[in-house]
């Protein structure tokens, strides 16, 4: 890191490790973490409870005496393994996980094609923050569920695959922050095989495990870390300085100095109940987001007669039901202020308690408006103006970030309420980002330990790693069913200029290797006058079960686009508690960024498909010219 720290700031005080800046910011109530602390957090409780204190003022005291610990702080630990994964809407072992290679190695324990070795080895800087073990565990996954309608590259490498059911065979809503409009996805067909929708497979993982709860846990109290979340007084928690805890220069303070610190309670034989009924929180709390809050009675009363009401006894009985994902959509068009005019009303009425003055008008010609899930079957609606967004949903008045800041006096969410281009937190300064401002390329260092290493006698040149969105596929689905394959190569490709083909005697349609110290990559070359020169590109979301031979560095198969990739955090991105630099889901922290990444690129000189009796040479069958051969 200290490459490309400021030659202004004290190298001193900030690490050299990424991971050093990663637990500092999670220990400070910067970022979330999960799992959170090195003990279960349902025996913290219980033994908060053993000594006879509230569970906040237990774990203060635990951490300070240094008995209780971040799990980020020993990741090699076992305690800390993240035992359970449930993937759902996404491909994290394809197309979305950056570091494919290494989640295969260190997460499954499976073969994988990475050629870089642990710092124990390789006498890199170690990080400071960890207990650290010079041999870095792993298969630190127990079980991997998927939830998905097609066989992807994560369904290929999990335990468990649970089929969903796809377009026109389940009721549910589509609709996004980049279009004005809600639709609904609708039954046409019922679930092909043993298909289910998603909403009926995990009321069905409710059920059971509510019936299998019952006499290994009951109502327990679960310990959960927070962070500093943006749009809460935690934004302003640390205003002067970046102080830690942990080394004395200040106190152990939740949601000040160190993460919120809460204690929910979970009722495990009740989940199925708690699953399908309205809960009661929102009798109490309300509704709201981005910082603000409203009265939800008259919600809960109109979902109550659309839904009905639960007449079972127990913690359901008299709450509105959600038992259908029919029932789901119509809770979420209920309280949602972009589908209820009268719920839109109270939000932009609970902002205009903030800023003075009255945003209503935004709302109301809409207020009797109240979009119901068979309105949206009939026609897709457009939604409602909501404070949740900066832009208008108007007849007269293209969505437009920014629009209502501009027009409505509305602060923008900074210090300084303006649109604001100066950041003088401590990290920013130290990383000379105090300004927006253009960095060249960072060293990833993954290009040396490889290039030359293996060589197979034709010329290797280093380009620059791109992966924008496919031609050759539905956004990051289908790029491996026969109409996309047909229409493309026939399998994964990645394209580069004429230039650069020219240089590595690399002719279109050749099959080349692509590969750095991450891992390596099997496919045809497209080479194009349209392709920059220093630059090759893989459109992403090209899966690895089809048409992938092995590869020559590894001896393993070839991996797609997150192969070559992996995970690496800046830490400016990690900045909390101060101002608009505090951490939102979906909204502001770390991204793994891989545009600085490097490949080294290659002819392949032979085409191994590794479909002998024991792998090897074994080379695919050429198609019969005589259809009686066949």
């Amino acid at each position: 890191m200290h490459e490309v720290l400021s030659p202004l700031a004290d190298k001193s005080e900030f690490p050299e490790h990424t991971l050093d800046y990663n637990i500092k910011a999670e220990r400070l109530g910067w970022l979330p973490s999960a799992p959170q602390l090195n003990r279960n957090p349902l025996q913290l409780c219980k033994d908060a409870d053993a000594a006879g204190m509230e569970p906040k003022d237990f774990a203060v005291q635990e951490l300070k005496n240094g008995n209780l610990k971040f799990a980020c702080e020993a990741p090699d630990s076992p305690e800390n393994f993240p035992r359970n994964l449930f993937v759902w809407r996404s491909n994290l072992l394809g197309s979305s996980g950056k570091g494919h290679e290494y989640m295969l190695h260190y997460l499954l324990g499976t073969k994988n094609g990475l050629m870089s070795e642990d710092l124990g080895k390789t006498g890199g800087f170690k990080p400071e923050e960890v207990e650290w073990v010079d041999e870095g565990a792993t298969g630190k996954l127990d079980l991997v569920t998927t939830l998905d309608f097609r066989m992807s590259s994560t369904c290929m490498f999990s335990d468990i695959v649970l089929p969903t059911a796809t377009w026109y065979e389940k009721d549910d809503l589509n609709t996004s922050d980049m279009h004005p409009f809600i639709h609904p996805l609708s039954t046409a067909v019922d679930p092909a095989w043993e298909a289910k929708s998603d909403w009926e497979i995990y009321k069905g993982i409710a059920k059971k495990f509510s019936e299998v709860a019952v006499g290994h846990l009951g109502v327990e109290k679960d310990f959960v870390t927070v962070p500093m979340l943006h749009d809460t007084p935690g934004e302003l928690a640390q205003p002067f300085d970046v102080m830690d805890w942990k080394k004395g220069e200040c106190d152990l303070i939740p949601g000040e100095t160190a993460p919120n610190m809460a204690v929910v309670e979970r009722d495990y034989p009740n989940t199925y109940k708690k699953f399908t009924s309205l809960g009661p929180l929102l009798d109490k709390l309300g509704n709201g987001g981005k910082g603000i809050n409203w009265n939800t009675d008259d919600e809960i009363m109109l979902l109550g007669d659309l839904n009905h009401r639960n007449t079972d006894e127990g913690v359901s009985e008299g709450r509105p039901i959600i038992e259908t994902a029919i029932d789901a959509a119509e809770t979420v068009l209920t309280f949602a202020p972009e589908t209820n005019g009268n719920v839109a009303v109270k939000a932009w009425a609970a902002l205009s308690e903030f800023t003075g003055r009255d945003h209503t008008h935004l709302a109301t010609p809409k207020h009797e408006e109240k979009i119901r899930f068979r309105d949206i079957q009939a026609q897709p609606r457009k939604i409602i103006s909501s404070p949740t967004w900066s832009g208008l949903e108007d007849e007269h008045v293209s969505y437009t970030a920014g629009y209502t800041n501009v027009h409505e006096l509305i602060p923008w969410r900074t210090i300084t309420g303006r649109q604001q281009f100066f950041q003088d937190h401590k990290w920013m300064s130290a990383f000379g980002e105090q300004m927006v401002s253009y960095r060249p390329p960072v060293n990833t260092k993954t290009i040396d330990k490889v290039k030359g290493s293996n060589e197979n006698g034709n010329k290797e040149i280093v380009l620059n790693w791109i992966t924008p969105h496919q031609k050759w596929g539905i956004h990051s689905t289908y790029s491996d069913n026969l109409l996309m394959l047909t229409l493309s190569r026939g399998g994964p490709i990645i394209w580069m200029s004429e230039v650069d083909a020219a240089e590595a005697g690399i002719e279109d349609n050749d099959w080349i290797e692509v590969f750095n110290a991450n891992g390596s990559i099997s496919c045809r070359a497209v080479v194009s006058q349209r392709v920059r020169q220093g630059m090759v590109m893989m459109y992403h979301a090209q899966e690895r079960i089809v048409n992938v031979p092995g590869s020559e560095m590894t001896g393993t198969r070839g991996g797609h686009h997150n192969s070559v990739t992996r995970v690496i955090m800046k830490p400016t991105h990690m900045i909390g508690g101060y101002a608009q630099q505090a951490w939102g889901f979906n909204y502001y922290g770390t991204v793994g960024c891989n545009r600085d990444e490097f490949v080294v690129v290659r002819k392949m000189n032979k085409v191994d498909w590794l479909d002998g009796p024991a792998g090897g040479d074994a080379l695919p069958r050429p198609l019969p010219t005589n259809p009686d051969q066949a």
